[in-house]
């Protein structure tokens, strides 16, 4: 296992893609966080904000250049014949996708911290000038605060499970096109779905078995009773679904020519 991480490590830093899309997933998220907080301001007497979940709003995007991170861990072995050297040295299959598993978690997490850490502190400096202060019943973002801590972790969690969502995916239908359609499909189909059905249950319905839609509940710190599905549970959801992807992927690696 030990010369299959390494093996595997070395490929996937040696990538070009892998420093442009991690650089890419951190810049999107916070980028896109800081903007909609800057366009975000105070009202009197309108609803109360959730601010982590305004913060990590950027997630809804950074998500996506992950996903395509981790289709390109596996698909472009497959698109260039490598892969067949890859399990000519590793004949354990199951052992090289467990490895590209355990270095594409790696490199998630760093990206990951570094992303939520960044649209946490940009929030805390932005949203005091929109009116989100103390006197207005909006205390100063910290981590100290419980349920912000999980919503910081829950989204670095969040983002790790789609990359191994992604990884299933990519290994179960090799193509790098195909495994990136059909994974930002899936992402974002169930929200578009969940705004365009008028049944009250089937909206929720949509939104509790979604992978982005059940997942991102994590990030929520007001109102839980009001959510769809609570936000561990959420996230178990999201974690099904890249369980699913990784058996299925690793069942098609393993009885199936490369």
């Amino acid at each position: 296992m030990r010369d299959a991480l390494y093996a595997e490590w070395t490929k996937l830093r040696t990538l070009t893609s892998t420093g442009w899309l991690l650089s890419a997933a951190a810049v999107l998220t916070v980028g896109l966080s800081a903007a909609v907080v800057g366009a975000t301001g105070y009202t009197s007497g309108g609803p109360y904000q959730d601010l982590p979940k305004l913060a990590l709003t950027g997630i809804d995007l950074g998500q996506s250049v992950i996903a395509v991170l981790a289709v390109l861990a596996v698909s472009n072995e497959y698109s260039t014949g490598m892969m067949r050297t890859t399990l000519a040295a590793v004949p354990r299959r199951l052992v090289v996708l467990a490895a590209k598993a355990v270095n594409l978690v790696g490199l998630t997490v760093v990206a990951g911290i570094v992303a939520v850490g960044a649209c946490l502190f940009a929030a805390r400096l932005i949203l005091p000038g929109r009116g989100f202060t103390a006197a207005h019943g909006y205390p100063v973002l910290a981590l100290a605060h419980g349920p912000i801590v999980r919503a910081a972790v829950g989204s670095v969690l969040y983002l790790v499970l789609i990359a191994l969502f992604s990884l299933g995916v990519a290994t179960a239908v090799r193509d790098s096109a195909t495994a990136i359609g059909l994974v930002l499909g899936l992402l974002y189909l169930f929200p578009l779905l969940a705004q365009l059905v008028t049944d009250p249950a089937w909206h929720r319905h949509l939104q509790q078995i979604g992978p982005m839609t059940a997942g991102l509940a994590i990030q929520a710190t007001t109102n839980l009773q009001g959510l769809p599905i609570s936000p561990w549970a959420g996230l178990a959801v999201l974690a099904a679904w890249a369980g699913a992807a990784l058996i299925g992927g690793g069942v098609l690696l393993r009885h199936r020519d490369a």
